[in-house]
């Protein structure tokens, strides 16, 4: 911190605290889905109709930390490999392995890590909120109840439209993991900062 200048400590302060913010939106930013309840009860010898309306909340960012943690684990696992076989006098294969596999490795080799990273994060984001989304089963749930989306038929229909939902938002929520991924190397490159270093993870833990 003594080596930093004043200058690139005060950016990178910013960018954690815009960060910061960003986080917090995306955290509680949600989809309301309208739905309606028709059901039949019977009093006094009468059967009446009631129905009801609701909505259900699908998160942008449904999958969580999850996705930077698979992301994180795939992306370290080939320099802590290549570390084993390493050669200090004569640099081998395994030599270039870790250096590519270094988050801390300059530019232009530090492109392909949080590229790597990046990519990873988006497509476990991808992955894990439709895993999620299949166990829940949330239309044959619906179903069962009485409940109905306005305007979509129950069953089949219910189903597709609400894939269609849930990959719509989960972009926002991929490319925002993926974003709050790379943040410690954007900093780090903006400011020139290189003492510290935020952790992705441990932004969206605080």
């Amino acid at each position: 911190l003594a080596k930093a200048n004043f200058g690139g400590l005060a950016m990178y302060v910013l960018i954690a605290l815009a960060t910061t913010a960003f986080i917090v939106y995306f955290i509680e930013a949600h989809r309301r889905i309208p739905v309606q309840y028709s059901r039949s009860v019977f009093r006094g010898g009468r059967m009446y109709k009631q129905s009801g309306s609701t909505h259900i909340p699908l998160r942008v960012n449904t999958a969580g930390m999850i996705p930077l943690i698979f992301a994180m684990s795939l992306v370290i696992f080939p320099g802590v490999v290549a570390s084993y076989f390493i050669n200090p006098v004569e640099p081998n294969i395994a030599n270039y392995i870790v250096d590519l596999f270094r988050p801390d490795a300059a530019l232009p080799m530090g492109f392909f890590y949080w590229g790597l990273y990046f990519l990873l994060t988006v497509a476990f984001a991808f992955f894990y909120t439709m895993v999620m989304f299949e166990q829940q089963d949330l239309p044959g749930t619906l179903q069962r109840q009485g409940g109905f989306i306005p305007g979509i038929r129950p069953g089949p229909h219910t189903k597709e439209y609400l894939d269609g939902v849930i990959k719509h938002i989960t972009w926002g929520g991929a490319l925002f993991l993926a974003l709050v991924a790379i943040m410690p190397f954007v900093a780090r490159e903006v400011t020139d900062v290189r003492v510290i270093m935020l952790s992705s993870m441990g932004m969206l833990i605080v």
